[in-house]
């Protein structure tokens, strides 16, 4: 992909993505898609619509129909995304219940596992040796790649609590696959990976403190699963000295407080799927941050996170490692200085979708 090329397709999204969002708000306020301040963990003050990843999956869809190449993967990425941004739409207005969106993920991600998107191996880290690699058998392959995509799909949707922060941390995180990619010659991440940068770009200036419209499940899901995909096809399919650990480092926000949050409702006695206050995001607004200084830090991390993967995949990896050290250290002071959430702290849903921005 020429230069021109992976600037007017990063033009296309964004422009697309930036024109369509006040179609898409009106959209959202017929539509009744209207997020209400209804709780503790919200941190808006007055009712705000929804549906706002529309335009994300809008300029993205335009873009890549221009620059990309219709081959089995690309059509299975397109035909998987329709799938989640339907979803999306239907719980931004109806409120669906956790298992049967889950369902559907599974059956999202399995399309384009099954068009040839998957993780074939995982390279041990520091071992560039392919005979040393592990390599999956395909029933394993299937499942941790469907897994995996469900799995970011729903730490990104996680994440999705203050205003600017989902799409702020996707376009570092997008970005971040885009360098890796351009470094490996992979021409097929290159062209989605800057697609996607240009329509989270399109979005933001929408979306930051204080936002006129969110994203909502429709745009956080696709979000996370475009980049769960992308980093099956850019960063699990070459032997390199760490493989595994880059995509696991630029979501590594998402993962950790996703992961976090298991950890934390278990170690209460709660369900997995309860919504609780205690998101990193809530923790540093309990440290006295407020919304622009948290969604500041947490760009920051996300961003020394995107940069350690770098330099580790391309350049030197010594270097890469202190990087995440101190990223590492920043944020195990944060989450103990911030304190446990108590029991009360703890808000009671009816499932997942109680997770839902804001």
């Amino acid at each position: 992909m020429t230069t021109l090329n992976i600037l007017l397709a990063l033009a296309v999204s964004f422009l697309t993505s930036f024109l369509s969002v006040p179609f898409i708000k009106n959209i959202a306020v017929k539509a009744g898609a209207i997020d209400y301040p209804k709780d503790g963990r919200r941190m808006h003050k007055k009712p705000i619509p929804r549906l706002g990843g529309l335009s994300i999956y809008y300029g993205f869809i335009v873009s890549l129909l221009c620059f990309g190449t219709l081959d089995k993967q690309l059509w299975g990425i397109i035909i998987g995304s329709l799938i989640i941004v339907v979803l999306g739409i239907v719980d931004d207005i109806k409120t669906l219940k956790a298992h049967p969106k889950f369902l559907v993920q599974l059956i999202a991600a399995a399309v384009p596992v099954f068009m040839g998107s998957r993780i074939n191996f995982v390279s041990i880290p520091f071992v560039s040796n392919a005979a040393n690699n592990i390599v999956f058998n395909d029933i394993i392959s299937y499942l941790i790649s469907i897994l995996w995509i469900v799995g970011v799909t729903n730490a990104v949707n996680l994440i999705d609590g203050l205003d600017g922060l989902a799409a702020g941390i996707s376009t570092i995180a997008s970005a971040s696959i885009f360098f890796i990619a351009l470094l490996s010659g992979n021409a097929f991440v290159t062209t989605i990976s800057i697609i996607l940068v240009g329509a989270c770009l399109g979005f933001l200036p929408y979306n930051l403190n204080p936002a006129k419209i969110f994203m909502g499940d429709t745009g956080a899901t696709f979000l996370g699963y475009i980049m769960a995909v992308m980093s099956i096809q850019g960063m699990f399919k070459s032997y390199t000295v760490i493989t595994f650990i880059a995509p696991v480092l630029i979501l590594g926000l998402p993962i950790f407080d996703t992961s976090f949050a298991i950890i934390r409702r278990m170690a209460h006695h709660k369900p997995i799927m309860q919504a609780d206050r205690g998101h990193l995001h809530h923790r540093l607004i309990d440290m006295g941050f407020n919304q622009k200084q948290t969604v500041a830090v947490l760009y920051t991390i996300s961003a020394l996170l995107g940069l350690s993967a770098i330099i580790m995949e391309g350049y030197d990896e010594l270097t890469g490692i202190l990087l995440l050290l101190s990223v590492i250290v920043f944020v195990t002071l944060a989450v103990i200085f911030a304190g446990n959430p108590t029991p009360d702290d703890l808000i009671t849903t009816e499932s997942a979708e109680g997770e839902k921005k804001q």
